[in-house]
């Protein structure tokens, strides 16, 4: 196994280094791993550092007070510190059997057998954070400097194992600008048929992953599409445009508005894999709504509010992804929203009770409010009580 005692010295926090020393107190070998190590490496913030170590979760749980089973059937304990933080501690495993979707483990392993069962040579280092000593079995500090992604050992075995895999080489490619060595890209394109079988939940939690964290979410889509993995999961997915990525520069990243500029049909996407009612709803909604007002006056840009309700701020945003440039009326809905001018029947100065005490029942109640909207859509001078009360009269 490689060695590297003279490697970089990391500043681990100081919970985590009573962690380590809890355990190697009680006998067990303790070391930092995951990918708080790529980042540090890379000198990307990164979250908190996960400990690996030959204690059982029995005796991990014995030898900390505050404890939560966060994936006991795997090996995995959550460790409170003193400030309420949870510290994930999981014990040495390796992989007895996987039918491509989930592994069953064994534990009493070796930290190299534990290194060696993870997916990605950057994932796959180990840290003494007492000794400042390194180990890193598959060169994955050598892949960082050659800034590859490149599979631990055999790569179609890696990915046999579990498919999802695949989708993560994807994400971690676009997050850190990351080529795919081309090994492991052969054997994602002869293995992409595996992802046919796994969840649409672990699949819909890696794109969105990709999309919030991808340096390149042109680079982050071509890849779903190159390797085959869209034509199983979205069909729908469009070549990216190359401008996305300059246009995305400084806004915020929502999934499911870019999941609306990178695919047709957006909702069938999401409901394919299986989001939330929120999340299909919004996306056919952006897709369907009107891309811009009908005219350029007020009154026409009152009427395209009122028809997208609380989907406008998507469809502007849905504009300046593409087109580069906030939308012309931009201007124009932000001193309609000063003024306070109506732009659905929530904005009326008069309601429901107004007219039904006027003697209005059942459907008439709500034609007459759309007709009050529409003329206040018109002429906002006129959303004054009085007013709207006297037009009712007349329309009643």
């Amino acid at each position: 196994m490689s060695s590297s005692p003279g490697g970089p010295p990391l500043e681990v926090p100081e919970p985590v280094l009573e962690i380590v020393r809890t355990l190697e107190a009680a006998g067990h070998e303790a070391w930092c791993v995951g990918g708080a190590l790529r980042d540090a490496l890379l000198g990307i913030p990164h979250a908190d550092y996960d400990v690996a170590t030959a204690a059982s979760p029995d005796r991990i749980r014995a030898l900390f007070r505050r404890t939560v089973p966060v994936g006991e059937r795997f090996g995995t304990i959550g460790v409170l510190d003193r400030a309420g933080l949870l510290h994930e501690v999981t014990t040495f495993r390796r992989d007895l059997s996987t039918d491509g979707r989930h592994a069953v483990v064994e534990f009493g392993a070796s930290l190299e057998e534990d290194l060696a069962r993870r997916d990605f040579t950057i994932n796959a280092l180990a840290y003494h954070p007492v000794r400042h000593e390194w180990r890193d079995p598959s060169g994955g500090r050598a892949d960082l400097s050659a800034r590859v992604v490149r599979a631990v050992g055999m790569p179609a075995e890696r990915f046999r194992e579990d498919y999802l895999r695949i989708l993560r080489a994807f994400r971690f490619a676009a997050r850190l600008d990351f080529s795919i060595e081309p090994e492991t890209w052969a054997a994602i394109r002869a293995s992409v048929a595996g992802l046919a079988g796994l969840s649409a939940e672990r699949v819909r939690m890696e794109w969105i992953k990709g999309l919030e964290t991808a340096r390149s979410v042109a680079a982050f889509a071509s890849l779903w599409r190159e390797s085959g993995a869209a034509d199983l999961w979205m069909p729908e997915l469009r070549e990216p445009d190359s401008g996305l990525d300059r246009r995305l520069s400084g806004m915020p990243r929502d999934p499911v508005l870019l999941t609306v500029v990178l695919c047709a049909h957006p909702g069938e996407v999401f409901e394919r894999l299986r989001g939330s009612n929120a999340e299909v709803n919004r996306s056919r909604a952006i897709a369907a709504a009107p891309a811009a007002p009908a005219g350029d006056a007020d009154a026409d840009v009152r009427r395209w509010l009122s028809a997208l309700g609380d989907r406008a701020d998507d469809v502007l945003e849905l504009h300046e992804l593409v087109h580069g440039a906030p939308a012309p009326w931009a201007g124009q809905v932000a001193r309609i929203r000063a003024r306070g001018d109506a732009v659905d029947r929530r904005g009326l100065a008069v309601g429901g009770d107004d007219l039904t005490g006027m003697g209005l029942r059942g459907p008439a109640v709500g034609r007459v409010l759309e007709a009050l909207l529409e003329r206040v859509l018109d002429d906002p001078a006129l959303n004054e009580r009085d007013s709207l009360l006297a037009i009712a009269r007349t329309l009643a």
